[in-house]
């Protein structure tokens, strides 16, 4: 959550000819709400389920980008889906980064829970392993600007071709 996950994905799309897919934004049209909206009325659990569905289906498609939400990874089924079907890149941030990217929490349910920095570190400390567990590159957001990771995030991809 605030890593740039859908700036970085929505650039390195265009750059490699290929089309980006949101995740977050797919199940939003599909349930026609927008993910606070399914918080509420189906908490956490239900909106794991859409995820898991939107990206059992989105992972079959071939040359796209796609960026996930933050908490995807916690089903094993997603890990399974991401890591088998594509090369997975984790945008790493660090929680105090992430909390200044996130201030406001304008669409993020999970930071209206309470302490917003203490909430990031907790997610932090479940997510990282399992984003490391699959990832095939892990590139640090902290000072690069947008076209610098992406471009770094290029020159990696070649390499591992």
């Amino acid at each position: 959550m605030g890593a740039g996950k859908s700036t970085v994905g929505k650039l390195l799309a265009k750059k490699l000819g290929r089309r980006f897919l949101d995740a977050d934004h797919v199940i939003e049209e599909r349930c026609g709400v927008k993910i606070p909206v399914i918080f509420d009325m189906e908490g956490e659990a239900g909106f794991r389920k859409r995820e898991a569905q939107a990206i059992e289906e989105i992972t079959s498609e071939k040359e796209i980008v796609l960026a996930t939400g933050g908490g995807a990874v916690l089903l094993s089924e997603n890990r399974q889906a991401l890591s088998q079907r594509g090369t997975v890149i984790y945008l790493h941030a660090n929680p105090l980064e992430l909390f200044h990217r996130t201030r406001g929490g304008e669409g993020r349910p999970l930071l209206k829970q309470g302490d917003a920095k203490k909430i990031l570190e907790n997610l932090y400390s479940i997510r990282d392993p399992l984003y490391r567990e699959i990832a095939d590159h892990v590139i640090e957001t902290g000072k690069p600007s947008v076209n610098q990771l992406v471009n770094t995030l290029i020159m990696q991809l070649e390499l591992s071709t």
